[in-house]
């Protein structure tokens, strides 16, 4: 594997994270080539029609990407993909994501009515809430809560808050939520030298304060490759000119 791909498994997906230079894409284009080499080998086919390949374009001058060819076929460009049950969009909003989550958090709410109307004490009710409806709300939310626009936090909070009607109590904002997971989260993976985001951290010269990324001349691209195994594999390359 080439120096600048990183390969992140988790459980039957697979993330490679290429960092392409001078807008070489060799090295991100033939890890791909191996990638497929590899399922031929191991008796497994790239599914072309279910392969998608996002870009995610920070440049100040927009660039044509090429797209991939693989097994005979070119793989699609597309505006959003899901991962790990999170919409990514190319311009990195959240609005996708956030009105999927609110829609299937909604439906829950009918069945916490239901157990409301046959007189269910409120702390069972409470179980309900964050079994149901306040983990699908906060799925992920580290990731993407903190760049969510002010109408997608209203969205969520909306639905905490009908639930905080039909139980008839006070329940942790989605605010609260976020932040009583995000900093834990932050801190674990500064003190993780072996996590893959733990580079994303850097104190400034103060030491006192993390320092901003600096992404304004970064253009990302996200290849999502189906097998006939449905395993996938989710490649990342990050091309900075």
């Amino acid at each position: 594997m080439h120096s600048s791909n990183h390969i992140i498994k988790f459980a039957d997906d697979m993330m490679v994270v290429g960092l392409i230079s001078k807008n070489d894409e060799s090295a991100y284009r033939e890890e791909v080539q191996r990638l497929t080499d590899w399922c031929r080998t191991n008796n497994l086919s790239l599914n072309v029609d279910k392969t998608k390949e996002m870009v995610v374009d920070f440049r100040r001058g927009r660039h044509d990407h090429s797209p991939l060819h693989t097994e005979g076929s070119t793989v699609e460009i597309v505006k959003s993909t899901k991962f790990l049950g999170v919409h990514l969009a190319e311009d990195l909003t959240w609005s996708l994501s956030t009105s999927t989550i609110t829609k299937k958090a909604q439906q829950h709410l009918y069945f916490l009515r239901r157990l409301r109307k046959a007189n269910v004490p409120p702390t069972i009710l409470i179980t309900f809430y964050r079994g149901t409806i306040e983990s699908i709300l906060s799925s992920c939310i580290t990731a993407w809560f903190g760049n969510c626009t002010l109408s997608d936090r209203k969205s969520l909070q909306r639905v905490v808050s009908t639930a905080e009607k039909i139980i008839g109590v006070s329940l942790p904002t989605i605010t609260d939520i976020y932040t009583t997971r995000c900093i834990p989260k932050a801190t674990s993976i500064m003190d993780d030298h072996t996590h893959p985001s733990h580079t994303l951290f850097s104190l400034l010269p103060s030491g006192k304060s993390q320092a901003e990324l600096d992404n304004q001349n970064t253009l990302f691209i996200l290849l999502v490759l189906d097998t006939v195994s449905d395993e996938d594999i989710i490649l990342v390359s990050q091309l900075c000119v």
